[in-house]
């Protein structure tokens, strides 16, 4: 008798529902009038009296776990049905969560640095408060040269030799110092200048600017890059390379793509010639290359740069830069990501 009481015990024990049904099923069974707990002390009566202590200490116990049972499968249901009550149903599906945006600026970066890494660019980064030596002295630029005046530049109060980097170049002076050719990298980045904010310039914009160094690199080669890229980002395969001034590349040129002349809005950005213009380059300049430790006897390269807000202005027909900036949610709304 005192096995199977036992064996009751183990399975009150192991009893679990969330079904108020048979928590009420499982309460009768046992606590009912006509229960198992009743039975078993109708019983009691014919139990030996040696044993009606070691029994009836049994019986409570049972009884008890019996008691406890219900009362905290009761709890749990009754918790539930408190925190429904609060959040809902917990068990449906979930609200669908917003598709988040990314910002025109980061994609078109990221698809830059996508079509460079095809052919073999790396990238690289550096700080945004640079050195003068960085910015400018080492990309033959030295004090006192009047092309610095080319980029009103915002200095670190109290300190004239540190400032907001004008142009990711100097990162390109970093990375020379640092490797050995040869040397095929660009730098994505913000850059800061003094400028007045207007819907086609701003004080704060970003460049990506790149470099290759080895051994007999000449214009033609940077010419074919520039092409591979103009087809890559814009689906154009004219260019065109007019003679510019960079101090620190040599010969220099602007490079300018064929837009067409389709829309209206072509005749307008391209202001009637198809032509527009999308960066500088040139070969970098052999007092550049002396600068970072590089022998410009043995080794040459080339260098370009672009405004990556000037890019998407292009690519997403965006009319003023200064929208990039304000964080206006129906303008970013309209990137939607699905990474």
């Amino acid at each position: 008798m005192l096995e199977k009481i036992t064996e009751l015990i183990n399975e009150v024990k192991n009893f679990e529902t969330s079904s108020a049904e048979e928590i009420e099923k499982f309460r009768i069974k046992y606590l009912g009038s006509k229960g198992i707990l009743k039975d078993l002390f109708t019983d009691f009566k014919n139990v030996p009296n040696e044993q009606k202590k070691e029994f009836g200490q049994t019986i409570n116990l049972l009884k008890k776990s019996a008691e406890e049972k219900v009362n905290t499968l009761k709890e749990a249901i009754e918790s539930a049905v408190e925190e429904k009550g609060v959040y809902g149903d917990l068990t449906r599906p979930s609200e669908p969560i917003q598709l988040g945006s990314r910002h025109p600026i980061s994609l078109v970066k990221n698809q830059i640095i996508e079509v460079f890494n095809r052919i073999g660019f790396t990238v690289s980064e550096g700080p945004e408060i640079e050195d003068d030596w960085h910015n400018f002295t080492a990309l033959n630029l030295p004090e006192y040269h009047p092309a610095r005046d080319m980029q009103d530049t915002f200095f670190i109060e109290k300190n004239p030799d540190t400032l907001l980097r004008t142009h990711t170049s100097s990162v390109q002076v970093r990375y020379m110092e640092k490797n050995e050719p040869p040397i095929r990298t660009i730098s994505p980045g913000r850059v800061f200048r003094n400028e007045d904010i207007s819907a086609r310039a701003h004080c704060i914009f970003h460049q990506v600017e790149g470099l290759y160094i080895d051994t007999d690199v000449s214009f033609a080669d940077l010419k074919q890059t520039l092409l591979y890229f103009t087809k890559e980002m814009f689906g154009k395969s004219k260019i065109r390379l007019r003679p510019s001034y960079f101090p620190f590349t040599e010969p220099s040129a602007e490079v300018d793509i064929y837009w067409g002349l389709e829309t209206e809005t072509d005749y307008r950005i391209t202001k009637g010639t198809g032509w527009l213009e999308i960066m500088g380059c040139g070969m970098v300049d052999p007092n550049v290359l002396k600068n970072c430790n590089i022998d410009p006897t043995k080794y040459s390269g080339y260098a370009f740069g672009m405004g990556i807000e000037r890019i998407a202005m292009l690519l997403y027909q965006i009319p003023d830069i200064r929208m990039f900036y304000e964080n206006d949610v129906r303008f970013l709304e309209q990137f939607k990501s699905v990474i």
